[in-house]
């Protein structure tokens, strides 16, 4: 389906939900994407993407990837996949402009219908940060923010860690306290051991909720890697104000498998439930690993077996509901 087909899709006046309960056809399924980017690296300035040489990244090589990717793209991938739906994740884009991705943002959906939502890039320790929140607290488009916080790597990691940028940082969570006033939430994009600062951060902030990106990032795939991952997933899930996207879990070198990923799958709705996971692309960036059509297709096949209303929860219904779709 192209672009068009799919805003078509969406404006038919079709249920697609109650179709999908009808049939029980995985090609009715109902998405709503709840983690993917655009990109023009010709019109805008992505430091990630644009500059040489490349930065080391988790999935390795990323060449592929450094190109545009707009809505045509986008939908060129998905197959017979029914994306009603896209949230869009800030992209990196130039940090002495954080505003400037929204207003381009903002041209892309105003001509193509997509994305829905958006969670937009700020910096919770920078001067700018209050005014840059008042403008994202009075768009239509925008539901949330995304700023990583300073991290370290597993073996380097104290119980303890306390760095400028980080969860536990002053300046920080000042900037921080604002998102409550927006009524914007917080894209947590941390490994796992960094989740017990999560966890302060949600209690100490309970009207601000944290949506944890790509899994919490389980990259290592040893037994005592997942039990540990799992760990700390489920201490975290005790806080009420949290939400897990479910993506960003491709292997470096490999592609996208259920066998590899089911396990991790399963295991994350385990622990948070039906009711706090949505499924996401995290397009183009796993596009390294698979085709988008391939990913769906193996969260499809994971959850086949579960109850139609709550695989129209994992797919649709909690981004909906979370992004205000």
């Amino acid at each position: 389906m192209t672009t068009r087909e799919h805003a078509a899709a969406e404006m038919t006046g079709i249920d697609w939900r109650a179709r999908f309960m009808q049939t029980g056809c995985d090609d009715d399924l109902p998405i709503a994407d709840a983690h993917q980017h655009f990109f023009d690296i010709g019109r805008n300035y992505y430091p990630w993407l644009c500059d040489r040489p490349l930065k080391p990244f988790r999935y390795g090589d990323y060449e592929r990837i450094c190109r545009n990717f707009l809505p045509a793209d986008y939908f060129e991938q998905c197959g017979p996949h029914k994306v009603l739906k896209t949230v869009l994740i800030e992209g990196e884009w130039d940090p002495r402009d954080p505003l400037g991705e929204l207003r381009w943002v903002d041209e892309v959906a105003s001509q193509t219908g997509f994305p829905h939502a958006m969670s937009a890039q700020a910096w919770l320790d920078r001067d700018d940060i209050a005014s840059v929140l008042a403008v994202y607290g009075a768009h239509p488009l925008v539901k949330g923010i995304r700023h990583k916080p300073a991290a370290v790597p597993r073996d380097a990691y104290r119980d303890d860690f306390r760095a400028p940028g980080s969860m536990r940082d002053t300046k920080w969570r000042d900037g921080y306290a604002l998102l409550a006033r927006h009524d914007l939430m917080f894209e947590l994009q941390v490994f796992w051991w960094h989740l017990a600062e999560a966890a302060e951060l949600a209690r100490d902030f309970p009207s601000t909720r944290i949506v944890v990106n790509h899994t919490a990032l389980p990259s290592d795939r040893s037994v005592e890697g997942l039990a540990a991952w799992r760990a700390a997933l489920e201490r975290f899930a005790r806080e009420p104000n949290v939400h897990l996207k479910i993506s960003g879990i491709c292997v470096p070198g490999e592609r996208w498998n259920v066998a590899r990923n089911g396990p991790v799958v399963l295991d994350a709705i385990r622990i948070f439930g039906v009711e706090r996971c949505s499924f996401a692309s995290n397009y183009p960036v796993d596009g390294i690993v698979d085709r988008l059509a391939d990913i769906f297709d193996g969260f499809k096949a994971i959850t086949r077996s579960f109850d139609p209303r709550d695989r129209l929860r994992l797919f649709y219904d909690n981004t909906a509901r979370i992004y205000g779709l």
